[in-house]
């Protein structure tokens, strides 16, 4: 009976009904005493059977409880009868047993439940135990086998063909250690300083949760201890009040109120201010983005790019001011100050100091500093590309193929912009190939200049005054060139036109985006044509420019139609003064001309070139070009011969005509080295006294690295030195040319000693591409000029064209000019240069030692024409 009830899911109790059994059977023991033995014999065999069903029945619990997992209870039933092991409502047998004393009953339970209670528990660890370690023999011994079986086992397994998938997942259920602990919120801190790192205002989301949830946990604090004093809304509030106030908490009673609202109040301090420096951070960080100006939108229109900064960016910003400054006075600027937009890859800081430091004279560009990357369309698209004037791409590198790719790049990156057809875009590039490749580029229109200053400076170094009539060309304040086209002069020739006009010098006309500096005279003007003219493009203003306003008012700008039509002269008249012409102009013998030729060749000359770079095999070539057979190159500088046997081979240069170039190692700064040089030279060309020798100083590599100043004053060092060894040595030059940046400089250099010459021939590249930015068609025009195959501008004797005692006018030396395929410019009267003079008709009296300014192919004298 008593194993039954421990078989039970009801709790067990001591059965009540044995202490009245006791009572029951003590007064009827005489009663009783004839049925005890069979009564004890009953019990037994019952307490036996019960026994056997309740070890068997736990054995079998326990297998079913390994079975399923172990999950199910043993629990202990309450039995409410005392008598019975199995009850049943319709049979109920009451067994009355007549015991001795009630102290014998009680031990004779104690010791029964005691055993069997023991055998059960034993029963169960034995069978545990034993169906663990098989399992666990099983596993240890077919580990395979366990897995394919467990994987079996699953709901789905039968979905996968693999034995090994799905695997069941070995979780760790224990507690992390201390470590993990510490690297999780490490890990944690590091996600949420990234996410400030991209954007500030994620602290701010943080506080302001931080900010609310202590409002609401204080609210409820305070809604819980004043109960129903006080309503749950205004609970929150005088929380929200503690946190915004600091004095609200010392109004708190209790004891627990005052701690809540002190809580409150210390974290609405360090809200407040965390809060405040967070919002100075994101305030701070929108204007370094601002600052940066790679993300901000161009609102501007008209403006003009410049893209990349160089040492040539000082000079365009100049020549733009004065561009806009005239524009102004004319009436034809569409605003006061023209805005230009300045991007470079450079940090913005740096930019801005350089625009500050060139901007202080400029009081008509406004400038603007964008830092972006020159090669992705997004950075032209927020710079309003497409509404610009103008776009200007400077080259940033020294080397020649990293110029042009950057310049193919920004290029390209423009391409897939909107309406860019509209907008003139001039890049400066090294090599004429690059010209031809950008120009194929569709859809926009791209001006390349290519960067000839290494041929400006071969030029200028060869003609003295030369880089001054560039300058005075290239000056706003002064002559420069115009296109104009004049409809109602369409169908007049060009003789009647170059004749026509009185305040400008006519010099070729320009068609099919062609320039022509010497059309025929009986060239009709076409309406596409446009007239090439030399003129200021400004006056004062009692004395306005016509040019701009020939169609507008032609009387006051060339006087008027009539007076060209006038200028038609009959054939027998104009035969007449051809040969009263060819009569005034002198005939030479037939000399050395220049840029070597079939017909002629160029003049023998010794050049000593002081210094090395890149570029210089480009000079070398030009001046290959220019020189006759028989001249010689001396190269000094501390370069290597093998570097300049490399950048000779990188540039393509094929073999030399008329320049057998000599290289000297050595510093051209060394008074012993130069002078060795400098002697040597002079004994070589000592026999042939007909050799005139010229020493030109370039800005030597070593010298352009660092502070630009200093290569100028190393350059002004070399020449003053070598001008002091000639002078010393005896030795007769015939130019002393130097390469200097600084224009205030070399103008003080000049005033010390007028026989020396300095050249800033980066400047004169820099005036050209200001002055192509604002007229693209004047690009062909300096090409040609530059170019050493096209016309040049020469200064030439006037010798060739008058006759000692004569005053012709500028008109008729122009003429004279024309004989000889040549456009006269301007003359140069006592080392003054005029450019355009005025009036035309008006005798000049020029002595023999002037000169006569003239575009011309040679630099000889030419034959003439009739």
């Amino acid at each position: 009976m008593i194993i039954c009830q421990l078989q039970s899911p009801q709790p067990w109790l001591l059965p009540p009904r044995i202490s009245r059994l006791t009572q029951h059977s003590s007064c009827s023991a005489a009663r009783t005493q004839g049925i005890r033995g069979s009564n004890n014999r009953i019990l037994f065999q019952k307490s036996m059977l019960c026994s056997f069903w309740g070890n068997n029945s736990s054995s079998n619990h326990a297998h079913n409880s390994i079975q399923y997992g172990g999950k199910q209870k043993v629990t202990i039933q309450r039995a409410t009868d005392n008598s019975e092991c199995v009850s049943d409502n319709s049979n109920v047998t009451v067994f009355r047993m007549d015991l001795q004393s009630s102290s014998q009953v009680l031990d004779h339970q104690t010791k029964l439940i005691s055993g069997t209670m023991s055998s059960f528990f034993i029963v169960r660890l034995m069978q545990l135990g034993l169906v663990n370690t098989l399992m666990k023999m099983i596993q240890d011994l077919f580990p395979h086998i366990h897995q394919t079986l467990s994987a079996t086992s699953l709901p789905l397994a039968c979905i996968s063909n693999s034995l090994n998938k799905p695997r069941p997942l070995n979780l760790d259920v224990s507690l992390p250690s201390i470590q993990d602990i510490r690297w999780n919120f490490a890990r944690l801190l590091y996600l949420f300083n990234i996410q400030m790192e991209k954007n500030v205002a994620t602290f701010l989301v943080v506080l302001l949760v931080a900010c609310f949830s202590f409002v609401i946990i204080g609210g409820f604090l305070l809604f819980k201890l004043r109960g129903s004093k006080q309503s749950l809304e205004d609970c929150f509030w005088e929380a929200w009040a503690c946190l915004c106030s600091s004095s609200t908490h010392l109004k708190q009673r209790t004891r627990i109120e005052r701690v809540i609202g002190f809580v409150l109040a210390i974290w609405g301090i360090l809200f407040y201010s965390r809060l405040l420096s967070t919002m100075t951070e994101q305030f701070r960080n929108n204007m370094q983005k601002l600052r940066e100006g790679a993300q901000m939108q161009v609102l501007e229109t008209d403006h003009i790019i410049i893209c990349g900064v160089n040492s040539r960016l000082a000079f365009i910003l100049k020549q733009l001011n004065k561009y806009h400054e005239f524009a102004v006075r004319l009436g034809t600027a569409t605003a006061r100050r023209q805005r230009i937009l300045l991007m470079a890859d450079l940090p913005r800081k740096h930019m801005d100091k350089l625009a500050d430091n060139i901007a202080k004279d400029l009081n008509h560009i406004d400038i603007l500093t964008k830092s972006c990357s020159l090669s992705l369309t997004k950075s032209f698209e927020r710079a309003a590309a497409n509404k610009a004037h103008a776009i200007i791409i400077l080259p940033a590198k020294g080397d020649q193929y990293e110029v042009d790719t950057d310049a193919f790049l920004s290029v390209l990156a423009l391409q897939p912009i909107q309406e860019m057809e509209s907008v003139p875009i001039i890049v400066e590039v090294s090599n004429s190939n690059t010209c031809e490749l950008l120009k194929s580029i569709s859809g926009l229109k791209v001006e390349p200049v290519e960067n000839v200053a290494s041929k400006l400076f071969v030029q200028c170094s060869r003609q003295k005054g030369l880089i001054n009539i560039y300058r005075q060309l290239l000056n706003y304040q002064k002559n420069v060139f115009n296109l104009c086209n004049f409809p109602s002069l369409t169908g007049l020739t060009y003789r009647q036109i170059r004749r026509g006009f009185q305040e400008a010098v006519v010099c070729g006309l320009y068609r099919s985006g062609k320039i022509y500096f010497h059309p025929r005279d009986d060239e009709f003007l076409l309406q596409t044509d446009k007239v090439l003219l030399i003129a200021p493009i400004h006056r004062t203003v009692k004395q306005k420019i016509a040019v701009s306003d020939v169609v507008k008012d032609e009387t006051n700008a060339v006087q008027s139609l009539e007076v060209f039509k006038n200028n038609a002269e009959t054939p027998t008249h104009a035969l007449e003064l051809r040969k009263e012409r060819f009569s005034n102009i002198v005939k030479h013998p037939k000399g050395l001309g220049s840029k070597e030729s079939d017909q002629t060749v160029g003049p023998k000359e010794c050049i000593l070139l002081l210094g090395w770079r890149p570029d210089v095999v480009q000079m070398i070539e030009e001046y290959d070009n220019y020189l006759g057979p028989g001249s010689f190159l001396v190269i000094l500088s501390d370069v290597p011969l093998q570097e300049r046997k490399r950048a000779s081979s990188l540039s393509g240069q094929g073999k030399l005509k008329n320049v057998q170039v000599t290289h000297r190692i050595g510093n051209s700064m060394n008074y012993d080295t130069l002078e060795e040089t400098i002697m040597n030279i002079h004994n070589s060309i000592k026999k042939d006294n007909h050799i005139p020798l010229s020493i030109v100083v370039i800005s030597d590599r070593e010298w352009l690295v660092g502070d630009p100043s200093r290569a100028d004053k190393q350059s002004a060092y070399s020449l003053l030195l070598a001008e002091n060894i000639c002078n010393k040595l005896g030795v007769t030059v015939q130019n002393l040319v130097a390469e200097i940046g600084d224009s205030k400089l070399g103008k003080q250099i000049t005033r010390i000693k007028p026989s020396l010459t300095y050249i800033a021939a980066e400047e004169v590249m820099s005036l050209v591409t200001a002055q192509v930015a604002e007229d693209k068609e004047l690009n062909e025009v300096w090409k040609d000029i530059l170019n050493a195959e096209g016309d040049e501008i020469y200064v030439k004797d006037i010798s060739l064209y008058m006759k000692e005692g004569e005053n012709p006018s500028f008109s008729e030396l122009s003429e004279r000019a024309c004989l000889r395929q040549e456009v006269a410019i301007g003359y140069i009267k006592d080392s003054k240069k005029v450019i355009n003079p005025t009036p035309k008709f008006e005798p000049l009296s020029l002595a023999m030692t002037d000169s006569l300014i003239v575009i011309s192919e040679l630099e000889g004298e030419q034959p003439i024409v009739l």
